[in-house]
């Protein structure tokens, strides 16, 4: 099968074509500026990236042309839009509706629809997608794949708040994580690297990027995450602030005169490690080029962050009595080794060793870890477009 998976924002749009049988990316590529004015890149397999400025008003026109693009006469990748077998949708929000990937009917897309209030900023938008996509290519099997699926393992210890029940029963106010369909593919992809039984196994998984999550897979299944109702709970990110004490956000908004959403608004896009760092970057490359260079903003962001990681690593040890793995992914886990080595030095209590020299690999699975190390530490590049195209593929192929 040939699989489109689409991954679609508010004002912009990625996707891949996958031969689901070879698991090869035929095409892949990135709508930009929607609404605004419209920037498409393309780049089908073993060729040059093209970029082509061009009107964008809505989702609807830059799906058509990513499919003009895909049918290219010079460089497209198919020979027509009947070789798309199916399209994979990327979902950010399921709530309690859904425990795994769905087909996308009229029933389905109003559960989804319902859900829109716990990500207000993410649902409509991939909404937005999947009703283009049914315009231009009716008859086509299409599947939704959660962002919050994998976590619906998790027990009520991990995921209620400590509110009047009445929040959750009413609101659905708990705790869902996000980043599922990357600690699902990581978590299995670590399993069968370290030849682990993955129905037998403790392994943590840390997708470490702008956005940042770590999960404790037990078995198989999520049983904690460190996300929350929204992305902003957990680790310290690239422009997040992660856990804090809640009172913070009323005390900011008398002293400065702010309202709630003001104040959140903070919290979301001026916070984390660009907060930490006084503004100076949310790029790990650049905080570590300040840090080096005396900067005593950049080093603290870098600690701050280094340290959640790893003490959220060790909660986690306890809520599965123990780890057989851990796994580093995502942008910076998986390419910056000197943030890395600062999580990994906190890890000694657990028998933890690290391979200098392997820890210096990028582009590919490796242990990074030595082989007398009592947990594994492996860095495992992740590939949610292909977790897409399978669960895709498992529902309609």
């Amino acid at each position: 099968m040939k699989v489109l998976v689409i991954n679609c924002g508010s004002s912009s749009l990625k996707y891949q074509l996958i031969d689901s049988e070879s698991e090869k990316v035929l095409a892949k590529g990135l709508c930009e500026r929607i609404g605004i004015d419209g920037r498409l890149t393309y780049q089908p397999e073993g060729g040059e990236k093209e970029v082509t400025d061009t009107a964008m008003p809505t989702h609807k026109e830059a799906i058509q042309l990513v499919l003009d693009a895909l049918v290219n006469e010079k460089t497209g990748a198919i020979a027509s839009l009947k070789e798309i077998d199916a399209v994979g949708h990327r979902i950010v929000h399921g709530g309690e509706k859904f425990a795994g990937s769905a087909v996308i009917n009229d029933e389905m897309i109003a559960a989804v629809e319902e859900c829109s209030a716990l990500a207000p900023l993410h649902n409509p938008a991939n909404l937005i997608g999947i009703r283009a996509c049914q315009d231009l290519m009716p008859g086509v099997p299409m599947v939704g794949v959660f962002d919050t699926a994998f976590h619906q393992t998790m027990p009520k210890k991990a995921y209620l708040y400590g509110l009047p029940r009445k929040y959750y029963t009413e609101y659905g106010v708990r705790k869902y994580g996000f980043h599922g369909t990357s600690h699902s593919f990581v978590s299995k992809e670590a399993a069968k690297f370290l030849g682990l039984d993955l129905n037998n196994s403790k392994i943590i998984v840390a997708h470490l990027g702008n956005g940042s999550s770590i999960s404790a897979v037990l078995n198989g299944k999520s049983v904690d995450t460190s996300m929350g109702l929204t992305p902003l709970a957990g680790l310290v990110m690239g422009t997040r602030c992660g856990d804090i004490d809640p009172s913070i956000v009323e005390f900011i908004a008398n002293k400065e005169n702010k309202s709630v959403s003001e104040v959140l608004n903070i919290l979301n896009k001026e916070s984390g490690v660009f907060g930490l760092s006084d503004g100076l970057s949310s790029d790990f490359r650049d905080l570590g080029e300040g840090a080096a260079n005396g900067n005593e903003a950049a080093q603290d962001a870098l600690d701050v962050f280094a340290y959640r990681v790893a003490a959220t690593i060790g909660s986690y040890v306890a809520a599965m009595n123990g780890v057989d793995a851990i796994a580093f992914t995502a942008g910076i886990g998986e390419n910056d080794k000197d943030t890395r080595k600062a999580i990994v030095d906190y890890l000694g209590y657990l028998g933890v060793t690290l391979d200098e020299e392997k820890n210096g690999l990028r582009g590919e699975n490796v242990v990074i870890s030595t082989e007398d190390s009592k947990v594994k530490v492996a860095v495992i590049p992740t590939n949610e477009e292909l977790m897409i195209c399978r669960e895709t593929v498992a529902l309609v192929g």
